[in-house]
């Protein structure tokens, strides 16, 4: 009977790598998180108090392109692991990568800001995807249930490392100096580093080293082709740029967030053409589309945090706290907490209810909270148009309702993605998920400069509403998307059907 018990315990108790791969992530959404607390108000700054003194719009543009291109390079950093690194080798050196981007970002000269953003981006895409891969690849297929409270063991650290993130980074880069804010994201990446490789020997045995599947002969000719146009049309465009004397911070993030929306047109139309993809998956992916096309419409405005409120924090909130003015990218820790604190409850709330509530429906409900979300903002907005600063308590509330909406969206996203897959893009799918936050975050990090144009109080009614829009267009149509993506509920009337039908 001991024995038994024993075994018992071994099955309920989780993998030792498992709080390798926690702490590496934890670390390293410090590093990510902190620094996109600091990055819009560094950009922003006149270079009198150290910053780059880029307009608003510029500096809120950059940050949710760099925001964007993290998403976007999810796809070939997953691609890179599985033909060449290996996922353990991936997060090693996307790692390396990214610690080696803050550290640049870190000297204080601005010739270093650009190469090290582009440094943690291309580091964040190596690592982002694989480490996730890590973690389900620590338990055997059919172990579901250990499965799923390992990640949500995971999810829990990299909500952690949110949290603490912009109160150590913020701190130190607004209220000392702006370089040792990115100092401390360095030291952080360093740190889960660190503990990575000491901690290896955990993953030892129980992780495949190799590559999924090694490329062919062919393949690699068609990689090295592949890669050798992408430099090419790189260089031809930089150098259009350059003769026509528009080669400015604008004009780059203006042609990323065109390949931010064109790369996941592309990727999603070729599988759809595909004779590998028949009729009945075809149909799944019309259904996916409309999903894919809600998500983005969701990380166009609940991305917006990171630029348009935290500037809006900074400039038009009073941060009086227990009579201490806070520092405008503590504001920043707020979603990650709710996260925290709210994912709980509605883990519970979809236990009992979120069988009558299908995917369609949970993705219309996302919207109409995150819209709704702005037309409060719009309201705060108004407030400080006429030159009051406002109660951080508006921000509060629009954070709570956007993390509410988070989660009806993110819990669902992956796991519809995989059930609308195609046999013959499985992997790939997944990818594709991440993109429709790369697509959001672009086209959202253009929209802020709307403000000098139309006001920010109509700028934020008109989003929202839009997205209210959308929801209400999803929820109204549930019951068709219900019947392409393979849901529609035998017997009694769902929820969303009877308030369809009302």
């Amino acid at each position: 009977m001991n024995a038994s018990m024993d075994m018992h315990k071994k099955r309920q108790r989780h993998p030792r790598g498992l709080a390798t791969l926690v702490l590496a992530e934890l670390w390293e959404r410090f590093s990510l998180y902190g620094m996109v607390a600091i990055l819009v108000h560094f950009l922003a700054a006149s270079r009198g108090h150290g910053g780059m003194g880029l307009h608003e719009g510029t500096a809120e543009a950059v940050e949710g392109v760099y925001m964007a291109m993290i998403s976007l390079l999810a796809l070939p950093g997953g691609w890179i692991a599985d033909r060449f690194l290996g996922a353990r080798r991936a997060v090693l050196w996307g790692g390396v990568v990214i610690m080696a981007g803050h550290v640049l970002m870190a000297v204080p000269n601005p010739v270093f800001v650009w190469p090290g953003l582009v440094l943690i981006v291309i580091g964040t895409g190596l690592l982002k995807p694989n480490i996730s891969a890590l973690v389900g690849r620590l338990y055997a297929p059919e172990d579901d249930q250990r499965r799923d409270a390992g990640y949500s063991i995971f999810y829990m650290g990299i909500n952690l490392g949110a949290v603490i993130a912009p109160l150590v980074v913020g701190y130190l880069g607004e209220e000392v100096n702006w370089h040792l804010g990115f100092g401390a994201a360095a030291v952080g990446m360093a740190l889960g580093l660190v503990q990575y490789v000491l901690g290896g020997r955990r993953l030892a045995g129980q992780l495949r080293e190799e590559p999924v599947v090694r490329l062919t002969p062919a393949e690699r000719a068609k990689v090295r082709r592949t890669s050798s146009y992408g430099l090419v049309f790189t260089a031809v465009l930089i150098g259009l740029l350059v003769a026509a004397h528009a080669l400015s911070i604008d004009n780059i993030t203006f042609v990323l967030t065109i390949v931010a929306v064109v790369v996941p047109a592309g990727v999603l139309l070729s599988m759809y053409r595909s004779p590998k993809v028949d009729a009945v998956e075809r149909t799944r992916l019309r259904a996916y589309v409309w999903l894919f096309l809600a998500a983005t419409l969701f990380w166009l405005v609940y991305d917006q945090m990171g630029n348009e409120l935290n500037l809006f924090a900074a400039q038009k909130t009073d941060l009086s706290l227990l009579g201490w003015h806070i520092p405008a990218s503590w504001t920043q820790s707020l979603p990650s907490l709710f996260v925290i604190v709210l994912a709980p409850l509605f883990a519970v709330f979809w236990v009992r209810r979120g069988k009558r509530m299908s995917t369609p429906f949970k993705f219309g409900l996302a919207l109409l909270l995150t819209g709704a979300s702005f037309v409060v903002m719009s309201g705060a907005a108004a407030i400080a148009s006429k030159g009051v600063k406002v109660s951080l308590m508006w921000l509060v509330g629009v954070y709570v309702i956007q993390v509410m909406g988070e989660m009806c969206l993110s819990p669902v996203g992956l796991s519809v993605t995989t059930k609308l897959a195609p046999r013959a893009f499985t992997n790939q799918m997944m990818g594709v998920w991440f993109l429709a936050a790369a697509t959001g975050d672009a086209i959202g990090a253009q929209l802020p400069r709307l403000d000098a144009v139309i006001g920010q109080s109509w700028n934020f009614l008109w989003q929202g509403a839009m997205v209210i829009a959308a929801g209400a267009v999803m929820v109204f149509f549930t019951k068709r998307l219900k019947v392409l993506t393979g849901e529609a509920a035998k017997g009694a009337q769902s929820p969303e059907q009877a308030l369809v039908a009302a």
